[in-house]
């Protein structure tokens, strides 16, 4: 006689007691496990998302695209400025446009710009572009500006000087140097200032210097494409360095000893040094210059912004030179 089978737990209702399973249908019970998050979820618009930003961070060698942006690259946001950088030809990687964003003149000529140029247009959701740019009014719009790659100025200067002493170039080499300009729209005028001008490159330190950012690149109108930007560890070294290359060194300053009509130098390899409005020049650039030149203005006016200094001087040392564009 076989055993009598072991009853489960019973449980007694209106109908009478009943026999449970004794737990042999637990596994029946058991759930599938956590809810999937919503960017694991192929049916869901947040995986769509995840697999636009890792294919982008593929593309873009980079497996960190948030963090990197943040730190070497730059975005330019909203839609007026997108569509001004566009216009002014600043080299760009990805146009992002947020999803379902209402289309207006400005989107579209973002879109027909980026499309004859070949920037890749990457559509996101805006959460994913709010964290992207740290929460700035973007409009639906945001242009990522790869890092700029700036020469060695020791290096720029020995070849311009090479160069123009094989008679590679008819002109005697111009330099503009930065001293504490933190201002990056200051810097893309005076870029432009240098291209117009026929002027070589500009010059600054590492530190305390302002960058090729995108309101640097916008402000300089496409000049930055012609005129490179190079950097020196310590300007005071830098300045030593060129004058010993034969490169003479003016310092614009309002209590300079010599005129701007008066400079004798201006067909001589020539760098002028500008520094801030309001600070001036710092006390080692204004010892290690040859000349300290002044610009003459009415005495109504303390000063003058550092790139319109900059732009006077260059057009008289064109003059004198017989620059004709």
């Amino acid at each position: 006689m076989s055993a009598p089978r072991r009853p489960g737990a019973v449980r007694k209702n209106k109908k009478g007691p009943t026999i449970g399973t004794g737990g042999h249908g637990r596994k029946a019970l058991e759930g599938r496990g956590p809810t999937p998050k919503a960017e694991d979820r192929e049916y869901h618009k947040a995986h769509r998302e995840k697999m636009l930003r890792d294919r982008a961070a593929q593309k873009h060698g980079s497996t960190n695209r948030s963090n990197r942006l943040r730190t070497s690259e730059e975005l330019v946001t909203g839609r007026n400025s997108v569509v001004e950088a566009l216009r002014a030809d600043i080299p760009a990687k990805v146009l992002y446009l947020a999803t379902r964003v209402q289309m207006d003149e400005r989107v579209r000529e973002a879109l027909k710009i980026a499309a004859e140029r070949g920037i890749p247009v990457m559509e996101t959701g805006k959460p994913e572009l709010d964290r992207m740019t740290d929460d700035a009014v973007h409009q639906g719009l945001a242009l990522q500006v790869p890092p700029y790659n700036y020469p060695d100025a020791l290096e720029l200067i020995s070849d311009t000087m090479l160069k123009w002493h094989k008679g590679y170039i008819s002109k005697a080499p111009l330099f503009v140097a930065l001293d504490g300009i933190t201002d990056p729209r200051n810097l893309g005028a005076i870029i432009r200032s240098v291209a117009a001008f026929g002027g070589t490159a500009v010059l600054t330190p590492e530190r305390r210097s302002a960058g090729m950012t995108a309101s640097a690149w916008k402000t300089a109108a496409g000049a930055a494409a012609r005129v490179p930007v190079a950097r020196a560890t310590n300007l005071n070294t830098l300045i030593k360095d060129a004058k010993e290359l034969g490169i003479f060194v003016i310092g614009l300053d309002g209590d300079g000893t010599v005129s701007l009509p008066d400079i004798t130098l201006a067909n001589e390899p020539l760098c002028i040094v500008v520094g801030a409005e309001g600070k001036g020049l710092s006390r080692l650039v204004t010892e290690n210059c040859d000349q300290i030149v002044s610009i003459p203005i009415s005495a109504s006016t303390e000063s003058l912004n550092a790139s319109m200094a900059v732009g006077i001087s260059l057009y008289e040392v064109a003059r004198k030179r017989g620059f004709k564009g």
